[in-house]
Order: C-alpha cells, then sequence, then structure tokens
C-alpha cells in the first residue's frame, strides 16, 4: 500500500501537470475550440440551401471543408467573412437521405463541427462532428437537433478553461457554508445574458467580454491570496454579489458559443434551456471532481493543504493576468 505522502505526491504531481498543460495549451485551443456549422435547409423538394461557418484563426482558416454526396454539385456559391468566423453559402440539388457528409480535414484539428439539416418532410437532423468521427451516416437515424444543444453545453463549459478557472477561485475563495449560494448566484447572472443576448439580440463586443473574464479570473486569484492570509475583503463578505456581477459578464461569454452556431427555428427558447441546463452539469461535474480532490488531500495531508491552495491562487491570477494581457495586445495592438 503506498503511503499517505506518496498519494499526496502523486496527487501534486497531477496537479502540477495540469497547470502546466493548461499553460501551455489554453492560450492556443482556447481559440481553435470554437465549433464550426454547417446548416442545410430543404427549401424545395431535393432543393438545399447550405450554410458553412469555420472559425478563423490568425487571419487564416482552419483546412477544413463539408463533403456532400457524389451527386451534390455547388451551385451559387459565395463567401463572405464576419469577424473571426469565414461563412461559405451555396445551393445544391440531391437526394440527402441516403449517402454520407463529411468534414473533410477535421480529424486534423481539435475543432467540433455541428451539422443540422432541416428537411420539408421527414425528421431533421442534428449532430456534432468531432476530429475523431468526421462523418454523417445520412441513413442513420440522429438524434434530434434541440437535444444536441445539452451536449455542446456541457462540452463549452468542460473545454472553456477560463470559465473553468473563474470556479475553481470562486471554491478556493468562498467558504464551504457559502459555497452553494455563490455558484447559483454565478449561474443566474449568466442564464440571465445568455438569454438576452441570445433571444434579446442584447450583446456586447467579443473583445471587451473577454478581456473583462480574463480579468474577473485573476482577481479571484488576488482575492484567494488575501483569504489564505487572512485579510478581510468585500469579495469575502459577500461572495455571491461579487459572482452574480461577473456572471453577467460571463454570460456574454457563453452567448459568443451560441453565436457561432445559432438556434433551431421554432425551438430556440428549448435549445436555450438544454445549452444553459449543459453547461450547468459541466459546472457541477468540475466542482465535484475538485471536492473530491481537496478531501482526498484534507484527509492525507491536511497540513499541506495550505500549500496546495496557495499555488493554485497564484496559478489562477497567473493565467487570468496572461490572458487579459494576450486579449489586450490581440484587441488593440492587433498582436
Amino acid at each position: 500500500m503506498p503511503s499517505r505522502f506518496a498519494l499526496v505526491r502523486w496527487l501534486a504531481a497531477c496537479l502540477t501537470g495540469l497547470a502546466m498543460w493548461l499553460a501551455m495549451a489554453a492560450p492556443a485551443a482556447a481559440h481553435e475550440v470554437r465549433p464550426a456549422y454547417l446548416e442545410v435547409t430543404e427549401v424545395t423538394p431535393g432543393t438545399y440551401e447550405v450554410t458553412w461557418k469555420q472559425p478563423v484563426l490568425d487571419g487564416r482558416r482552419l483546412k477544413i471543408d463539408p463533403v456532400f454526396p457524389e451527386t451534390c454539385g455547388r451551385e451559387s456559391e459565395y463567401v463572405t467573412s464576419v469577424g473571426g468566423t469565414l461563412v461559405q453559402r451555396w445551393t445544391t440539388q440531391c437526394d440527402l437521405n441516403q449517402g454520407v457528409i463529411r468534414i473533410d480535414g477535421l480529424e486534423r484539428t481539435l475543432t467540433d463541427a455541428f451539422v443540422r439539416i432541416d428537411r420539408l418532410e421527414g425528421d431533421d437532423i442534428g449532430a456534432v462532428l468531432r476530429p475523431t468521427s468526421p462523418e454523417l451516416d445520412l441513413t442513420v437515424p440522429a438524434g434530434a437537433p434541440v437535444a444536441t444543444y445539452f451536449r455542446i453545453g456541457v462540452e463549452h463549459i468542460l473545454f472553456g478553461w477560463d470559465h473553468l478557472l473563474f470556479v475553481l477561485g470562486m471554491v478556493l475563495l468562498v467558504r464551504p457554508r457559502q459555497l452553494l449560494l455563490t455558484l447559483t448566484a454565478f449561474t443566474v447572472a449568466h442564464s440571465i445574458t445568455l438569454a438576452a443576448a441570445t433571444l434579446g439580440g442584447i450583446t456586447l463586443p467579443g473583445p471587451p467580454v473577454e478581456i473583462t473574464i480574463a480579468m474577473s479570473i485573476a482577481l479571484l486569484g488576488a482575492e484567494a491570496i488575501h483569504r489564505i492570509k487572512g485579510w478581510n475583503t468585500l469579495s469575502q463578505r459577500i461572495p455571491w454579489a461579487i459572482a452574480f456581477g461577473f456572471g453577467l459578464i460571463h454570460g456574454f461569454g457563453f452567448a459568443g458559443a451560441l453565436a457561432e452556431i445559432g438556434l433551431p427555428k421554432g425551438a430556440e427558447a428549448m435549445a436555450l434551456l438544454l445549452f444553459n441546463v449543459g453547461v450547468e452539469a459541466g459546472q457541477v461535474m468540475f466542482v465535484c471532481a475538485l471536492l473530491l480532490v481537496a478531501f482526498l488531500i484534507h484527509r492525507l495531508a491536511e497540513k499541506r493543504m495550505v500549500m496546495v491552495r496557495t499555488a493554485l491562487a497564484y496559478f489562477i491570477g497567473f493565467m487570468g493576468s496572461y490572458w487579459a494581457i494576450e486579449r489586450i495586445a490581440a484587441a488593440f495592438f492587433n498582436i
């Protein structure tokens, strides 16, 4: 049986490895994980209007392209660029009840592709294609487009390093009896702005939102360090209010993910609800994992708990500051 200190060293090594991986991978992956989006709408029997959106990274498009069955040609094709997204539209005439749609090149990226097919008759299709499974078999019944938004919400929070670090900062900052109220305030706040942005059209420019999110993470790191040192600050007295305020901003960040793929026509409210529930499910999974690790460290080596909390607080502050500087440089200096 391994000793207590061996287990503690193993947990510490895992946390250190995770921190190093986040520091190296998050700046690059934070942008590449934005989903691509393929919408195919049947306007007359056998005639489809196609919209293909894909992210542009550092001014260059990813080398990914949708490939339809051989009988499907492209007519009236044109390309536009909106912000950091390349948009292609065309018309095709063929039978999309059989065959395969493939996103060529997806296997070489970190990007998922959301596919939505709206038919005049029969069931609509909604699916998420991934680098490990870049094909959609049109003869196999797929899930309803609306239901897919739950999984998108879960994946968005679990791979959204900035949002996860904000949640980690709140867990470090607040006392156990305050944690439920604080996380609830954060949830309510980002749900409000997410709904306002996607359904009401109330939006904020992307760069200021992303910069503010990064600064909120840096602030939480600093406040967590203040708590460890025994300083009594406003964020410790009313953490729910701080979480609610920053949650409003984070909601606009979540809305940015939905803006890439849109909401299914006629089911906007349900898709938004499922996306938000997916975000919350991912958040609960992350918090439960954090509490489990904290419990193990506390049981195995309580004296080392302060050291672990301090290291995590400094890491959160460092990453928040790094992201803030990176995003300010990209927004104002094109670096």
